[in-house]
């Protein structure tokens, strides 16, 4: 994402007056980082000026191309002991690997500085030169070798040309020049510079940078650079023949040591100084002033927004000066979009205030972290429901009274069946046997039976049962604690799609982005929207409806309807919000402030400081909740609760059908034993039939300890005593 924000042109001849002027008006600006590109200067009149306006400090960086570390590498000695004031600037330096020719060269220079034949240092330029002077006779060599000779011939186009004191015309032009030319762009060889060969441009293949860092009086190689792998801490010549799909991920350097002596890297820009504060737009609304408004008397910017900005800027690491703008007029409330424009057109650093995140406005400007969620709501006159003698029955419709009133008569007759042998709480007179089943049965809502369950099957019928009772209880609770609660409609509106289907007039916040939704994205001819300007006007238009020239229901986000049903009974929100958003705050393309103000109202989350700010403005007198309206409740049915039905159904069939076999096989060894016993001749045929259905359900009806009794003593009779 690195860019050049801003070119500052000065002439060749670096004159000091204007490096200072253009300096002092670059400090305005919000880019903290200097990239230097110039002639070589010995007096290095750029980083004396930077002293003298106090920007070689920790918060600027200072990068140089070559020209810097030509120059340096150009003084003497002595010289290099008074370069304090580059402290913490980095650069370049064209990389030449170490070779005995090199030293060799280097250790000749040195003799010819003691003799006085050179005055300066030798640089990369004079390596390059060195070896342009090889080069040239290379080519030379080579050319007179296949060509034998060199000529020349006169030139056409200079043979008219009449200059005063020069005879230009004399002047021949090289024939074998494009020759010659092939020559050296073939040539390939090591020179002291590096590797000398021409690329399809015609330029030197270039061997790579060394990166350097002035600390102090010493300049430190922290590192190299090359197009093949970039960063790096080793010599691009070592690297030859190693690079991999992976040698690009190493990007290193040694520690480097910037502006101030400080070792952590500077964050490069500012978004603002005191010269040239940060230009805030802020909307002044004329309605739900409590969000962000203009104070006419005192003109101070207030507001819920204005807080919450206010405290995120609190969080962020760095001072920001600011100064807040207001946008629009205070007697009607502004257009949001036109606000996020000028943001995006210079004319504001930011905008603070209720600006919801849209589509279209993310494509021009970038937004902070949403602070606040929102989405858009439809308010529409309710009334509330009239209380009634027979309410408690609306919870269930009259099928699922039946089958439940049914499955309690079902259960008392399992369990009464189940329980009669075994369970003396269960016999007795007809009278007392029926009470006692119904009780038992419809006293399980309350979980007061008196009577227990003694046989495994009645227990397993019971344990489905009170599961069965648990859920149709807890259903018809909420259930008709939602009927006693709900509001409803006076309006047959319930819905988006209600609304969009209707021809009535909709009410819209004039300036919210809800016109242009309503319009552009859920296609309602703009002729039924009628913009409403304050909750006054909310109000009148809802009351007066669609017949008597207001509106049938009100779009707007759900913010400023809170805050509007937060001083109103007689409407409500109906359903839920049919889009989802949130406001942040606007700031120019790619600013880094945005980011930083995001992190800042993550951590206002976290911490609990969002809700408190928002208490602060709208829970002065307690806060209300949302006046909401769904599509009123509906009754229970018995599709709901038929699976727990057959549950239980199956459960109770099943343990019945158990006992039933049980007892058939019980009977069937009572009657085997009763015929060993008895002679046939004295069972009649025509009443056997009979006779064994009413003795069966006789047989039913005793104890199970007397059956088990009367089996134990056919099976071990006494002994008789002899006469």
């Amino acid at each position: 994402m690195a860019k050049i924000s801003y070119k500052l042109m000065l002439c060749n001849q670096l004159d000091e007056s204007e490096v200072m002027d253009k300096l002092s008006k670059s400090k305005l600006l919000g880019s903290r980082v200097y990239v230097v590109h110039v002639n070589p200067d010995p007096k290095l009149r750029i980083f004396t000026v930077a002293q003298k306006l106090q920007m070689m400090t920790d918060t600027y960086t200072w990068l140089a191309t070559d020209w810097l570390s030509a120059t340096l590498d150009s003084f003497p000695p002595t010289k290099k002991t008074s370069l304090g004031f580059l402290q913490g600037v980095v650069g370049l330096r064209q990389h030449t690997p170490e070779s005995s020719q090199k030293r060799a060269l280097m250790s000749r220079w040195k003799r010819m500085q003691q003799k006085g034949s050179a005055s300066s240092e030798l640089n990369t330029y004079g390596l390059q030169a060195y070896d342009t002077v090889w080069l040239v006779a290379y080519a030379i060599d080579r050319f007179l070798d296949e060509h034998k000779n060199i000529t020349f011939s006169p030139n056409s186009n200079i043979l008219h040309m009449k200059i005063s004191g020069l005879q230009i015309e004399k002047l021949k032009v090289f024939t074998g020049g494009n020759d010659l030319r092939d020559i050296v762009l073939q040539t390939n060889f090591t020179g002291l510079s590096g590797q000398i060969q021409f690329n399809e441009d015609r330029n030197v293949f270039s061997g790579g940078y060394d990166v350097l860092n002035i600390d102090g009086v010493s300049i430190r190689t922290v590192g190299y650079w090359s197009n093949a792998a970039g960063f790096s801490l080793s010599p691009p010549d070592a690297r030859k023949g190693k690079q991999d799909s992976n040698c690009c991920l190493d990007q290193r350097l040694h520690n480097i040591t910037w502006p101030g002596g400080k070792s952590k890297t500077p964050r490069g820009w500012v978004i603002a100084v005191d010269e040239r504060p940060l230009r805030i737009g802020v909307p002044n609304r004329a309605s739900f002033t409590d969000f962000v408004t203009e104070v006419h008397v005192s003109h101070k910017i207030k507001g819920y927004c204005i807080d919450v900005f206010l405290k995120a800027l609190e969080l962020v690491p760095y001072h920001v000066p600011y100064m807040f703008q207001p946008f629009g007029n205070g007697r009607s409330n502004p257009k949001y979009d036109d606000l996020v424009k000028m943001v995006a057109a210079d004319v504001f650093d930011a905008a603070v205030g209720d600006i919801a995140i849209v589509t279209n406005r993310t494509k021009i400007v970038d937004f902070s972290q949403p602070y606040a969620s929102t989405g858009l709501v439809i308010v529409a006159p309710i009334r509330n429901s009239k209380s009634s003698a027979w309410v408690f029955l609306k919870p269930f419709t009259a099928e699922m009274w039946c089958v439940t009133a049914a499955s309690f008569v079902v259960i008392a007759v399992v369990i009464w069946v189940l329980e009669h042998r075994v369970n003396d709480d269960f016999r007795g007179p007809p009278r007392r046997q029926l009470v006692t089943m119904f009780m038992f049965s419809f006293s399980t809502l309350f979980k007061t039976n008196k009577e227990t369950t003694v046989s495994p099957l009645g227990k397993l019928v019971m344990v489905v049962w009170l599961f069965l009772l648990m859920v149709i209880t807890a259903s018809y609770t909420a259930s008709l604690t939602s009927i006693l609660t709900i509001q409803q409609l006076s309006s047959p509106i319930t819905g988006i799609e209600s609304l969009i289907a209707s021809h009535w007039p909709i009410g819209y916040q004039t300036g919210s982005f809800a016109y242009n939704y309503l319009s552009e994205t859920l296609y309602i001819a703009r002729s039924r929207l009628v913009p409403l300007g304050s909750p006054e006007e909310y109000e009148s238009a809802l009351r007066r409806g669609p017949s008597d020239g207001g509106v049938a229901a009100i779009v707007d986000e759900l913010p400023y309807v809170e805050l509007f049903l937060s001083s109103q009974k007689d409407f409500g929100i109906i359903g839920q919000p049919f889009t989802r958003g949130g406001w942040g705050f606007a700031f120019q393309r790619e600013s880094p402030l945005a980011l930083d103000i995001s992190t800042a109202i993550l951590k206002l989350s976290e911490n609990g400081e969002l809700q408190k700010i928002y208490e602060k403005w709208f829970c002065k007198m307690g806060c209300h909740g949302e006046k909401k309206h769904g599509d009123g409740p509906n009754q229970l049915k018995l599709t709901s609760f038929w699976g727990l039905y057959i549950l239980c159904g199956a459960f109770a069939l099943t343990a019945l059908v158990v006992f039933l076999l049980r007892m058939v096989r019980q009977f069937v060894r009572y009657k085997r034993r009763q015929l060993r016993c008895s002679s046939p001749s004295s069972i009649s045929p025509s009443t056997r039939c009979s006779h064994v259905i009413y003795h069966f359900f006789d047989f039913i009806d005793e104890r199970e300890e007397a059956i088990k009794k009367m089996f134990n003593q056919r099976e071990h009779p006494h002994p008789q005593a002899n006469p």
